[in-house]
């Protein structure tokens, strides 16, 4: 009996004399080896190695939340230029610009002189309801002072925004007024437009401005054909230019409104992402509308994609300059601390096959981001036959037109970055923000008298009475910035259109500013006269070209997408001033 017990025993016996002879070995080898971590095979097991050899055992005592931190940003930077880090103080911002909405006090401000002037505030958001007005001052937040120093875009944004719901004081100089107003401020629901403009440019062809690819857009691009069309419009143009993306689903929702049923609008495809088609339903509302679309360097992502939809479907005519060149497909994933990475897990792919990624070195982010300053430094801003185009990269549309991959989308039309006009004395001006600091300076002293004209035409007339160039001059020599009159008058055209288009902004509005820019814009009248020719559709080439690039070409341009070579990354802002919204 005793014997059989003994028996029962010995195999519990033996595994723990082989896990302390486990332990024990571990023990030596890690104390007499340099403390050496035998058990790590895996890269990954390495950095959390890394990080508990360092909390255990570094010099100094380190922030361990800190040295992550840091550390997220580089990792994925070594991956491509568009995988990213987005810490949990900066995650809402990031996603209320393309979610629709926000939560704040519903004012358009910029920071002139350390102090949050109010350019605008948005109707019916909670700040014209307690009775806030265009060219107020504010001056104390939360019953402290906020001016000097401290007022800059981002603690103002931080001041202002907040949860819905939540009151934020407010202590307001306004003009004219001897004590300080105050004001109690509800925060609420702010619309975030992705439409800037949509109205018609003449009779027949109306025009709409999208300035990002959010949750809202397709709704707002719905309303505006529909009010275009209530106005007879026989043809729309699309203007992507600075547009740098957003969601690809919004870019898919937009293009099946001018798409017939079963055509291919995008493709994506990744080594864990299998190939997954998106093709018009047939239920676009415009399927047969004369379109053309507007691109430049600043048109990314999703703005490609809706132009090379419309491109290789031979749908509508592309006008202006070749597009960023960002084809790779990010997706979220948040953290629980808040934080989130937007990882690249696939490509996309226009209906042609082709992928318009640039070529971008791994790790090498540096070049990526001067690709828009090298593009300008060899004449492509300006010339068509500054771009050099991968030949063996040659697609074909629908009806058998050459289309290239490998960088951007190309222009069925190219029309260069305009010149004319432009003076040593002019681009020291704007560069200096003088052009914007004047047109503020002066909408703030002539609000009152300007208020009465509430059309972009009107107001115009009444800017062009007043001297406006003179008054400049005048203010931009008490800058410092020397007067030269024969490069002033040289430059007159251009100092008038920057000057009068910022006032109109600053009194009736974006769309207002769009309408007035684009009476003189080279490439919304191109598009015009595309569209009143009838040439929008465009038509099969006469002399066939080569066969279009097989699954091999496809794969080598994929590989090229990665190789080392330069590529980009860029910001769009209304003539360099930074307004911002809370």
């Amino acid at each position: 009996m005793s014997k059989n017990r003994t028996s029962r025993f010995i195999p519990v016996i033996v595994a723990i004399s082989i896990v302390a002879g486990i332990l024990i070995g571990t023990f030596y080898a890690n104390h007499f080896s340099g403390n050496k971590l035998g058990i790590i095979n895996t890269s990954s097991n390495k950095l959390n190695a890394l990080l508990r050899i360092i909390d255990d055992q570094y010099v100094d005592t380190v922030n361990m939340g800190e040295l992550v931190e840091d550390a997220m940003p580089q990792i994925l930077g070594e991956l491509d230029p568009h995988s990213s880090y987005i810490p949990a103080k900066d995650l809402e911002a990031v996603n209320s610009d393309l979610k629709g909405s926000f939560s704040g006090i519903g004012i358009q401000f910029t920071i002139q002189q350390d102090t949050i002037h109010v350019n605008s505030v948005i109707q019916g958001g909670p700040s014209e309801k307690v009775g806030l007005m265009a060219g107020d001052r504010i001056i104390e937040v939360d019953d402290s002072a906020f001016v000097g120093k401290i007022v800059t875009n981002y603690e103002s944004m931080k001041r202002l925004k907040g949860p819905k719901g939540s009151a934020v004081k407010l202590g307001v100089f306004r003009p004219g007024e001897k004590e300080t107003l105050h004001f109690t401020i509800v925060r609420g629901d702010i619309p975030v437009k992705s439409v800037d403009a949509a109205y018609m440019l003449n009779d027949k062809f109306g025009y709409i401005k999208v300035n990002k690819f959010g949750e809202t857009t397709y709704p707002e691009l719905l309303i505006s054909l529909a009010k275009l069309n209530q106005e007879n419009c026989e043809g729309v143009i699309i203007d992507l230019r600075g547009n740098t993306g957003g969601y690809m689903g919004a870019a898919i929702q937009m293009v099946n409104e001018f798409l017939p049923k079963n055509r291919l609008i995008v493709y994506t495809q990744g080594r864990k992402s299998p190939r997954e088609n998106y093709t018009s339903n047939g239920t676009g509302s415009s399927q047969k509308m004369p379109i053309v679309v507007l691109m430049d360097e600043g048109s990314a992502s999703a703005s490609e994609i809706f132009a090379g939809a419309i491109q290789d479907n031979d749908r509508g005519t592309i006008i202006g300059r070749r597009s960023f060149g960002k084809g790779l497909v990010q997706q979220p994933i948040d953290f629980s601390d808040g934080s989130a990475i937007r990882l690249t897990i696939a490509r996309y792919y226009t209906p042609s096959g082709r992928c318009i990624q640039k070529p971008y070195v791994k790790g090498n982010d540096a070049n990526y981001e001067m690709d828009i300053l090298t593009r300008y430094e060899h004449g492509e801003f300006f010339s068509q036959d500054s771009i050099k185009q991968d030949q063996s990269q040659i697609f074909e549309t629908s009806l058998g037109r050459p289309v290239y991959g490998g960088g951007g989308i190309m222009p069925d039309i190219f029309v260069p970055q305009d010149t004319t006009g432009v003076t040593s004395y002019y681009r020291m001006a704007a560069n200096r923000g003088l052009t914007i600091q004047f047109a503020f300076q002066y909408t703030d002293s002539h609000r009152g008298e300007m208020q009465k004209y509430e059309t972009e035409e009107s107001l115009l007339q009444y800017l062009k009475h007043q001297n406006i160039l003179e008054q400049f001059a005048r203010f931009a020599e008490s800058k410092g910035l020397k007067r030269r009159n024969i490069l002033m008058y040289k430059s007159q055209k251009l100092f008038e259109t920057n000057l009068y288009g910022n006032i109109i902004y600053n009194m009736l509005g974006m769309e207002a500013y769009i309408e007035y820019l684009n009476k003189s814009d080279k490439t919304v009248l191109k598009a015009l006269e595309v569209l009143d020719k009838g040439e929008s559709f465009p038509k099969a080439p006469e002399q066939p070209i080569e066969p279009k690039v097989s699954d091999e070409g496809t794969k080598k341009a994929t590989a090229q997408a990665d190789s080392a070579r330069k590529a980009p990354s860029r910001h769009h802002r209304i003539n360099d001033e930074v307004r911002c919204f809370a």
